[in-house]
């Protein structure tokens, strides 16, 4: 028994670490190619708890470095934004993969062996590029940095700013990948699709200095500093996901050297995340119409966005407000207790979506459209919370009584009598209550 034991703990130390060196690619061929995309691990998936464990650890490193904290408020808006750019899964295949794969049944030139050591380079190089050019893109055409921008909203860096992501962003960029699907096997692009999302997780900090000489190879936390900078010599620089050598090459590589101020060049003043996702694209739209002529129209959409009549497609650099630490972020306080609300609330959505997206093939699609209006509406009930809205106070009274309503209606008589289910509705009931009073 006690031999059985010790295997299993050397088991689950050996699982924890490999989980580890994923988030920083130090991976092999071997133990990472597959013949098919069903055999290819969700390692995205897999990953969360890693997130949520650095995300934890993060805070008492910074403080014991004397650095920034995270802030309820802005790590609300990075999470709340995560979790949008999360349910189109919920209702939709995965576009990227669906078309790539097409284009490689249909149009593939070379067959690469999958299980290739040269084929798993390659495809690592590949995907690398490919995202340099879409994120690339991401900022110097108007239309994807409407999608993009969500990203770099955020004024604060930290690693709950990794999870800040657009919902747009995905129905743009797998055109990007498109050519590698001439070539390369659906299995490793998956793979490495995959492997460059969890890379750029851990360099979203500001506890990592320099890496000495690897930051002449890798994207680093110093490196994507500098890309989430909103300081002059920080604009449109650093594009890379795993390397930076292709900034080098195509000349937008830019080292850290004054403090970086984070976030948009004109910074929001709300945390709602449906406002986050969808500000740019707002605004585009006003630009359109008062741009005159059709050609002038079009470079509103295609070009810069800094760009406007007479201007170089990308802008004027001196048009970009000459910023220096520090510099005031936008901050509303709400008092303890509400944070401490609008967190628990958010932990039970988590799960919540966890659970939609567990059983989403077992659920009927009404059911499922439901649960991700439901998201969407408490999100943003939560940010009008932290916007200090009027509305805010009867929104979360309708939410909560809507949740309960919808529980009792269709959850399993089991559910309900249950110690979790119990213990949801006294939380709701306790919480209709809070904001009857309010």
């Amino acid at each position: 028994m006690l031999l059985v034991g010790e295997e299993m703990e050397g088991n689950a130390l050996k699982n924890i670490f490999t989980g580890l060196r994923r988030l920083f690619y130090l991976v092999s061929p071997k133990e990472t190619s597959f013949p098919t995309v069903e055999k290819v691990p969700k390692y995205v998936d897999e990953a969360i708890p890693y997130f949520i464990c650095l995300i934890i650890l993060e805070i008492p490193i910074l403080y014991l470095r004397g650095k920034r904290l995270p802030r309820f408020n802005d790590s609300f808006g990075s999470l709340a934004n995560g979790l949008l750019s999360l349910l189109h899964g919920l209702l939709f295949r995965s576009v990227e993969l669906a078309t790539y794969i097409w284009v490689y049944e249909h149009y593939n030139l070379i067959d690469l062996p999958w299980d290739s050591s040269w084929t798993w380079l390659l495809g690592f190089l590949g995907v690398d590029l490919g995202y340099y050019w879409v994120h690339r893109c991401g900022h110097e055409v108007n239309i994807i940095w409407a999608a993009h921008q969500t990203h770099h909203s955020s004024e604060d860096y930290n690693f709950t700013t990794a999870l800040r992501q657009s919902c747009i962003l995905r129905y743009i960029s797998w055109m990007f990948y498109l050519p590698l699907a001439l070539i390369m096997p659906p299995s490793v692009f998956l793979v490495h699709s995959q492997f460059n999302l969890l890379y750029q997780f851990w360099i979203h900090t500001e506890t990592v200095d320099n890496l000495g000489p690897l930051e002449w190879i890798l994207n680093t936390p110093s490196h994507h500093r500098v890309h989430h900078g909103r300081n002059r010599y920080c604009i449109d620089k650093n594009y890379g996901g795993t390397l930076i050598i292709f900034d080098r090459i195509f000349g937008t590589f830019a080292k850290e050297q004054e403090e970086v101020v984070y976030g948009l060049v004109h910074p929001l003043t709300s945390w709602d995340p449906i406002n986050a996702q969808i500000c740019h694209l707002k605004y585009m739209w006003s630009v359109f119409k008062e741009t005159k002529g059709f050609a002038n129209k079009l470079a509103v959409i295609w070009k810069g966005p800094g760009w406007a009549p007479g201007k170089p497609r990308t802008g004027l650099t001196e048009d970009i407000p000459d910023i220096h630490a520090p510099q005031e972020k936008f901050d509303r306080r709400l008092p303890l207790w509400t944070n401490l609300y609008i967190w628990i609330h958010m932990l039970l959505l988590i799960v919540f979506y966890g659970v939609l997206a567990r059983y989403k093939t077992e659920f009927s699609p009404y059911l499922t459209v439901t649960g991700v209006v439901f998201i969407i509406f408490t999100l943003s009930t939560f940010g009008a919370l932290y916007d200090n809205r009027s509305r805010a106070s009867i929104q979360e009274l309708l939410r909560c009584l809507v949740f309960l309503v919808v529980v009792k209606s269709v959850a399993a008589p089991s559910f309900i009598s249950s110690l979790p289910g119990l213990s949801l509705l006294l939380v709701y009931l306790m919480s209709l209550f809070v904001w009857f009073f309010v």
